[in-house]
């Protein structure tokens, strides 16, 4: 790997940096791998770190940032009670798709594309919308009002619309609103230190001022509106000092005179993550143990994800006692998003929590977004991504395949249909058929597979039941073509190599069998007939055994072509008597044993083409 000293960094421009160079690559021609220019970590190992951890001091700057806990002070006065409490019940979803996530979109979505996500939302049993920043554009505007003019609110959904703290932006969101007969009307302002004094130019009792002179002239606007109900956003609540949030929420509670019939939202972002989960969690306890009105007062957060812990912290805040949250469906949102409201609810679900919202057909929600947003959703996306059900692995897919057969014999000793059975299956947190999804890509074939997926997905999509010696013998005919090819193998693939390999060689190895039958002379004493061409040189085959196929197998030594039968077993590959066999052979010959399949809708002759396919492969190996 190519170093550079901390002095002479190549890894990355940095603003008035100029253009960086493309990466050093190895090789020649477009396959060439480039390799990253960084500077390998060569700073002295920390005192005190045990043997095992040589990691090196790095180059990276990171004494320019500020931890959290010099940033903000975080209050815990009377001790933390939120890490003994339990979720038991979904709070109320807020999606803020068609504002928070729409602002973030390179491409916003036009009218239509806005009207497909607000009708998702309401299937999904959303109550509490927000629909846009009206004053921000006038898409924003005609939307809203196309929403109070065309019925599309149903009666028991609550439509929110964003507006900064400034009066005109203020009376256009309220003129947009006009008609409906609920709404909340969403005001924020930044509350951080930095924000005041870098961004608004405003101390801490100017910005108060400007915050309740806004809240004053909503509460004009909304003297003859019964059905319009207002919330508050700090924005960086999580970077603000506690003591100014608290006093600027309490006395916009106050302003509004919120009462339990018509409660404030006090809703209090992580606009930008900047500490781990517990920090955001400990700040909204303290809001919530200090906030006046309390039952007036419905606490909502807003979690962003830059930290990656977007989900954890809405749901520590939900224990800290927030009641509400808002976020995006699959996570869209600014930078790295914001809160990923499927995630949150399908965690509840997988808890035994109702979490009162939809999800039956993801993958319809799935590509509403994709189709609303122009964004594809990850395939490793909790819950919804394409491969987030599905196992490579050959130890994981032995013990889902011997999870679904533990699941179907409890669900029919219990009597209760197979999506009604407690579920408990390896690997599988959720059961794919909740979210509408069938087993098709729950296991999945590539070169890491084993026998345990390869006989899962032979079973489920061909009705072959291979004997467990069998699966071990075809997983290494599998892995081969796997590493050969580079590639996964389908479903389809894994029986066109089955029947390549076990099924063909009866019809097409170097010794064919015609016009034989098998009779059962006397009990227990059958005769076996037949004329066999090729490598036998066309001559009449003919023995004797206790069953069809051991008289087989002594015609076979007659001709010159001995065969000892170590195993069998076969069966029908689906109910009804008109369903195919399948037969299963092994047979040894010298120092080497082989496997052999016949199917047909006759038992004996699937079993008599099993022996016959795995006498071609003896020969086809030993020539």
């Amino acid at each position: 790997m190519t170093t550079h000293t901390a002095d002479h960094p190549t890894g990355g421009a940095r603003p008035g940096d100029p253009h960086p160079s493309p990466p050093r690559g190895t090789g020649s021609g477009p396959a060439a791998t480039a390799l990253p220019a960084l500077r390998t970590p060569s700073g002295p190992v920390p005192d005190g770190a045990p043997w095992w951890n040589p990691q090196r001091g790095s180059a990276m700057p990171s004494h320019r940032y500020r931890p959290a806990r010099e940033r903000v002070e975080v209050r815990t006065e009377g001790g933390r009670h939120w890490p003994s409490r339990r979720i038991e019940h979904a709070p109320l979803w807020v999606p803020v798709d068609l504002r928070d996530g729409n602002q973030a979109l390179a491409e916003p979505m036009d009218p239509a594309r806005k009207r497909r996500m607000f009708d998702v939302q309401v299937a999904m049993g959303f109550k509490e919308i927000e629909v846009g920043y009206p004053s921000a554009s006038r898409a924003d505007f005609d939307f809203v009002r196309h929403l109070a003019t065309s019925g599309a609110v149903p009666d028991d959904v609550t439509v929110v619309v964003f507006t900064a703290a400034r009066a005109d932006l203020i009376e256009r969101t309220f003129a947009a609103t006009e008609g409906m007969p609920r709404a909340v009307v969403h005001l924020y302002t930044a509350t951080a230190p930095v924000w005041r004094e870098v961004v608004i130019g405003r101390g801490r009792a100017e910005l108060r001022a400007l915050i309740e002179e806004s809240a004053t002239l909503m509460a004009r606007l909304a003297d003859r509106r019964p059905g319009v109900r207002f919330e508050f956003s700090p924005e960086v609540f999580n970077l603000t000092e506690p003591d100014y949030v608290l006093e600027v929420c309490n006395g916009l509670t106050a302003l509004w005179d919120a009462a339990p019939d018509r409660p404030v939202i006090h809703n209090l972002p992580a606009t930008v993550e900047i500490a781990t989960p517990n920090v955001y969690a400990d700040q909204i306890e303290y809001m919530h143990r200090h906030l006046d009105r309390r039952d007036a007062v419905i606490l909502s957060v807003h979690p962003h994800n830059d930290r990656g812990t977007g989900v954890a912290c809405a749901e520590l805040a939900l224990l800290a006692g927030a009641q509400r949250v808002e976020g995006c469906l699959f996570g869209n949102g600014e930078r790295t998003g914001n809160v990923d409201l499927a995630t949150l609810a399908l965690n509840l679900h997988t808890q035994g929590v109702d979490p009162m919202l939809d999800f039956s057909d993801i993958d319809g929600i799935r590509a509403t977004v994709e189709y609303c947003n122009r964004l594809p959703v990850h395939g490793r996306h909790p819950y919804v991504g394409d491969l987030v059900h599905t196992a490579y692995s050959g130890t994981h897919q032995d013990a889902i395949k011997k999870g679904f057969e533990h699941h179907a014999r409890r669900a029919a000793e219990s009597g209760l249909p197979p999506a009604q059975a407690p579920w408990e299956v390896p690997y599988l947190p959720i059961d794919p058929a909740d979210l509408g999804r069938d087993y098709e890509a729950v296991i999945r074939v590539n070169s890491q597979s084993g026998k345990g997926g390869i006989a899962y997905l032979l079973k489920d999509r061909h009705g072959l039941d291979l004997p467990p010696a069998l699966r071990a013998d075809f997983s290494r005919i599998v892995q081969a073509a796997a590493d050969d090819s580079g590639e996964e193998v389908t479903a389809k693939e894994l029986g066109d190599l089955f029947h390549a390999a076990y099924l063909a060689p009866a019809e097409h190895g170097p010794l064919t069998l015609a016009d034989w039958q098998a009779v059962e002379v006397a009990p227990g004493r059958h005769e076996f007939t037949g004329t066999l061409d090729g490598g036998a040189g066309g001559r009449t085959l003919h023995g004797t055994g206790n069953g069809p196929l051991s008289a087989l197998a002594d015609g076979l030594a007659r001709a010159g072509v001995p065969v000892h039968i170590e195993h069998y077993a076969e069966h029908a590959t689906g109910p009804g008597p008109h369903s195919a066999a399948v037969a299963y052979v092994r047979i040894r010959a010298g120092e080497s044993a082989w496997w052999g399949a016949g199917r047909d809708t006759s038992v004996l002759t699937a079993s008599v083409r099993s022996v016959l396919a795995a006498v071609n492969r003896s020969l086809a190996d030993g020539s």
